[in-house]
């Protein structure tokens, strides 16, 4: 069904989706064609509660479709879920897009701020209006800021923008 590559990124989607409860569940999923949140919970052992709020994660993101049934008996609606890993290339677009939006944000904020820093690794750099507030002494420890180059740092952050630029073909 799923090539080794599509089944390694979809065990490392399901994971950062769910943990080892996700990994379970689609591998229960990969093996079916369709099947209910009751017949997964009972195969795998999840408690039900778990599986449908993985389940939902899952059909958030496109990853899995549902179709809906009414119980005769009780008139309650019975979920059908399908695993959809043709959906998982667009799944994966879209969080290289978020990732690089936020990238982009802080890459700006970084070009656009003089920072100031004590060198001690429990106190965190302030921008440079922070820092006049805080007459130069840090605002934890008291000790003086002096400048911070962020060079380093926005040169790491540009070369991930453009590598992820790349990927998405912009």
């Amino acid at each position: 069904m799923l090539s080794t590559i599509d089944d390694a990124t979809l065990m490392k989607v399901a994971s950062a989706l769910g943990g080892e409860e996700a990994i379970k569940l689609i591998e229960h999923l990969k093996s079916v064609d369709e099947i209910t949140d009751d017949e997964i919970a009972n195969k795998t052992g999840i408690r039900l509660n778990s599986v449908r709020k993985i389940l939902y994660k899952l059909y958030d993101h496109s990853l899995v479709s549902l179709r809906r049934t009414r119980d005769p008996k009780t008139g309650w609606f019975i979920f059908h879920w399908k695993l959809q890993p043709s959906q998982l290339e667009g799944f994966i677009l879209s969080q290289k897009r978020r990732v690089l939006e936020k990238l982009n944000v802080r890459l700006e904020y970084e070009k656009n701020h003089d920072f100031y820093f004590c060198n001690s690794t429990e106190c965190k750099r302030v921008p440079f209006e922070e820092a006049v507030e805080l007459v130069f002494h840090c605002n934890t420890c008291g000790k003086p800021l002096a400048h911070f180059g962020n060079d380093q740092m926005i040169y790491k952050l540009s070369e991930k923008v453009e590598i992820l630029r790349k990927e998405l073909g912009e």
